[in-house]
Parts: C-alpha cells; sequence; structure tokens
C-alpha cells in the first residue's frame, strides 16, 4: 500500500512566490439530462471559474477538455444570474461570463479523447450535476486521469467529479483510491439539495458509494465549508465552496 503525507485544509492554501509557469488541464461534462429530474445539466460554475481564477492569478495557462468536446453548460442553480438567486453571491464566475474569450472557451471544448496528457502538468477535473451520469465508469476518463496520477502529476477532482473515482483504475488493476484518503460530495449536503427542491436529484451518493470501497479512507466536513485533501498527488475537494482551495494545493505541488 502506497503511504503519503495527507494534508486537508478548510481554508484557502495560499501560495508563496510566482511560479515557473505551465499548463494546466481542466475538463468539465459536456450537457447531459438527469434521470432523476429531467433536468439539463452540465457543469457547477463556481467549480470552474473559482479554480481557474487561481490557476490564472498563479500564472497557469489552462485549456478547457470535456466528455464529448463543444459547447457546455453550467447548471442552472450555479448560473449568478438564474431566476432561483442560489448563486447570485457568486461575483467570480459572474465576472467570467461577462468575458467573451470565457464564452468562446465554454463554447469550443475539445473531447477528451483529442488531449495529450503530455502536454499539460496537471489535471483538474470540474464538477456539476452532468459528472454523476457523463463521468463515472468513464473509460476515457479514466485513461487521461490515471495517466496524470501515474505520471506524479498533480490530479485533482471536486465534488460530484469525484463520482469517477468510485471505479477509476490504475494500469496495474488496482483503484487509483487505493490507500488514499480524500473527499467528495458529502450526505448532508445531498439531504440539503434534496430538500430543497422537494425530491431525490442524484441516481446515487458520492460518500454511499466511496464507503464501500475497501482500502481507501472518505472523510467529510461541515456541510459546504471549504475542504479539500491532499494524498500524495491525488487532491480532491467536498463541494463547490473547496475549488480554490483544491486548485491552491495543485499550484503548490507545480511549485516545488
Amino acid at each position: 500500500m502506497e503511504t503519503a503525507i495527507v494534508k486537508e485544509t478548510k481554508h484557502y492554501v495560499h501560495a508563496h512566490g510566482m511560479p515557473a509557469r505551465g499548463k494546466i488541464l481542466m475538463i468539465a461534462s459536456s450537457p447531459a439530462i438527469s434521470e432523476q429530474t429531467g433536468w439539463p445539466i452540465g457543469f457547477w460554475a463556481a467549480e470552474l471559474t473559482h479554480p481557474l481564477h487561481v490557476f490564472q492569478e498563479a500564472g497557469y495557462e489552462v485549456e478547457l477538455a470535456s466528455t464529448s468536446g463543444g459547447r457546455i453548460e453550467m447548471d442552472g442553480y450555479s448560473n449568478p444570474e438564474d431566476a432561483s438567486g442560489y448563486s447570485a453571491h457568486d461575483v467570480i464566475s459572474l465576472g467570467y461570463m461577462r468575458q467573451d474569450w470565457f464564452n468562446n472557451m465554454l463554447a469550443n471544448t475539445k473531447k477528451i479523447t483529442e488531449i495529450n496528457s503530455n502536454d499539460f502538468d496537471a489535471i483538474f477535473l470540474v464538477g456539476g450535476q452532468g459528472p454523476m451520469y457523463t463521468f463515472r465508469k468513464n473509460e476515457d476518463l479514466n485513461r487521461i486521469f490515471t495517466s496524470f496520477f501515474e505520471s506524479g502529476k498533480p490530479s485533482a477532482a471536486v465534488c460530484h467529479a469525484t463520482a469517477l473515482l468510485l471505479d477509476a483504475k490504475k494500469s496495474n488493476g488496482e483503484l487509483v483510491v487505493e490507500g488514499k484518503t480524500w473527499t467528495g460530495f458529502a450526505n448532508t449536503e445531498e439531504d440539503f439539495a434534496d430538500n430543497a427542491v422537494g425530491q431525490k436529484i442524484q441516481p446515487y451518493r458520492i460518500e454511499d458509494e466511496a464507503r464501500k470501497i475497501a482500502g481507501t479512507t472518505f472523510k467529510v466536513t461541515d456541510a459546504f465549508a471549504s475542504y479539500a485533501i491532499e494524498d500524495g498527488n491525488l487532491i480532491t475537494g467536498q463541494q463547490q465552496n473547496s475549488g480554490a482551495a483544491a486548485a491552491r494545493m495543485v499550484v503548490g505541488q507545480l511549485n516545488r
């Protein structure tokens, strides 16, 4: 079993000094339809924009890809301009939405099968409702994520993007999370979301499925608190408020 120093944070991890320039791959879900609710689903805005802001402020170039390529769409509740007002506080996402280059990036993503992992220094999987369907047991995504992981590059996933880690396997057939401590969307957060809309939203729960896996440690903290875990080069964040913390861990590893 691999041993590693496990670092956790409930706060942002600040990098010191200017990092050497590099290139980070972010992957989001292509649009899908929820089999539970019938809603159009995709990526959660803050889980893309907040890490993106961290990476850009640290001087890194970012390329965005998706499971099927082409235009990607944010989950409605994550849009700061949505009538629900659920994410109206998200001024970082709102700022990016005002930038033409950002909207062009969302409209023209590469398909993950077109990506060469050798061109990048780190990978970051963006969460949202879409990944529960488009990330789990996705063999193409498994291959690209494990290519980063087995190369020792920072390999991060946040919120429901950790659905991939429920099944993702290394080249030797072992699960990526074997012997690892990690996090993802918590049952308390699923309860909150289900109660808010009056129905079950997800087809399964990350925490329930993770706790069925032998030889791994799945941890969560208070609902919607910023929480990220770094175990070796595997970096995970609990939910949308943890994306920046996870991104700063990625930057920290790249700066070593």
